[in-house]
C-alpha cells in the first residue's frame, strides 16, 4: 500500500503512528463526539482517548482501542493535543464520506509531538492525499471524579428502547428527569414540554433491560441541550449503560460496532441541573 512508503528517516521522528484499512471506523466515532469544534487527543498504550467538552457540564470521550487499528505505534507512554475536529473530519472525507461496496479510504495518521502538525495521509484507489492539521497545546478535560464506588444506580438496556423513548418524549422539554429506584416506577424518563408532561417507564423484568442496579430512588433533572448531543451515539450504538453517582451526575456508556465489526465505546458524563424534591 503507498501508506507504508514512507521513509524511515520520517518513521524515526513520529512519538505516534496508527494506520487504518477503513478511514470510516474514525470518522464515524468521531462525528457522535462533534458538538464542539476542538477535541483533546489522548494516545496510550490502549489506544486513543479523544475527549470533547462543554461548558464544563458535558463531557464526551470516545475510546479507540489499540486493536482496532491495523497499526498502533507509541514510542512515549503518553501523547497528548488538541486538534480542531471539524477539519479533521472534513479531512477524513477528504474522498466523500459514503461508503461504497468494495472501497474503502485508507488511513495513515503521523504525529511527530509538541508543535508539529497532525499529518494524515489517505488512500484510495491508488490515490493519496496529505493532510496537515495544526495542533494546539490540549487544555486539561475535566474530572468529573465519576468511580464506581460511588454509583448508586446503574441499568443497561438494549439502545433500540432507548431511540423509542425518544421518539415518544416531548423534546420541546427543556429538561430530561430520570428516575431511578429500586421499586416501582424503577426507571423512568420524564419530560415537560409544549404539549405537557410525558413519561416512559422500564420495568426492571423488561426484555430491554439487561441488567437492573438500583440502590435507592433518585430523581435528577438534566439540560436537554446538554443530552442531545448524545443521541447521535445512541443512533450509532447496540447498547447503553445509563448510570447516576451519589451526587446525581450522569454516565452515559454506548457500545458501538464498527463497520468490521470491532468494539468502542462513547461515554457522555453530564451534570444534573437542579436537585427535584420528592413528591
Amino acid at each position: 500500500m503507498p501508506l507504508s512508503t514512507q521513509s524511515q528517516d520520517d518513521e524515526e521522528h513520529y512519538v505516534l503512528v496508527a494506520s487504518l484499512d477503513n478511514a470510516r471506523n474514525l470518522s464515524n466515532i468521531l462525528k457522535a463526539i462533534t458538538f464542539k469544534d476542538h477535541a483533546v487527543f489522548t494516545a496510550t498504550p490502549n489506544g486513543l482517548k479523544v475527549t470533547v467538552e462543554d461548558s464544563k457540564c458535558l463531557q464526551a470521550n470516545a475510546f479507540i482501542q489499540t486493536e482496532i487499528f491495523q497499526e498502533f505505534t507509541l514510542k512515549e507512554d503518553l501523547v497528548t493535543f488538541q486538534i480542531n475536529l471539524t477539519v479533521l473530519l472534513d479531512c477524513l472525507n477528504i474522498f466523500g464520506g459514503n461508503a461504497v461496496a468494495g472501497t474503502s479510504t485508507a488511513l495513515r495518521m503521523c504525529y511527530k509531538g509538541y508543535g508539529y502538525p497532525l499529518t494524515l495521509f489517505l488512500e484510495e484507489g491508488g490515490v493519496v492525499t496529505v493532510c496537515k492539521i495544526n495542533t494546539q497545546e490540549p487544555e486539561e478535560p475535566m474530572d468529573f471524579e465519576f468511580c464506581s464506588t460511588n454509583v448508586t444506580n446503574k441499568v443497561i438496556l438494549q439502545s433500540e428502547s432507548l431511540k423509542e423513548a425518544f421518539s415518544e418524549l416531548d423534546m420541546t422539554s427543556d429538561v430530561l428527569q430520570i428516575t431511578m429506584s429500586p421499586s416501582q416506577p424503577y426507571f423512568r424518563l420524564s419530560t415537560f414540554g409544549n404539549s405537557g408532561n410525558a413519561h416512559y417507564d422500564y420495568s426492571k423484568d423488561s426484555d430491554m433491560m439487561e441488567l437492573f442496579q438500583c440502590t435507592m430512588t433518585q430523581t435528577n433533572r438534566y439540560k436537554m441541550s446538554l443530552l442531545k448531543p448524545s443521541t447521535k451515539a445512541l443512533a450509532l450504538s447496540c447498547k447503553v449503560s445509563v448510570r447516576t453517582d451519589n451526587r446525581g451526575l450522569l454516565s452515559q456508556q454506548y457500545l458501538v460496532r464498527n463497520d468490521d465489526g470491532q468494539i468502542c465505546f462513547l461515554e457522555f458524563y453530564c451534570c444534573p441541573d437542579e436537585e427535584v424534591e420528592e413528591e
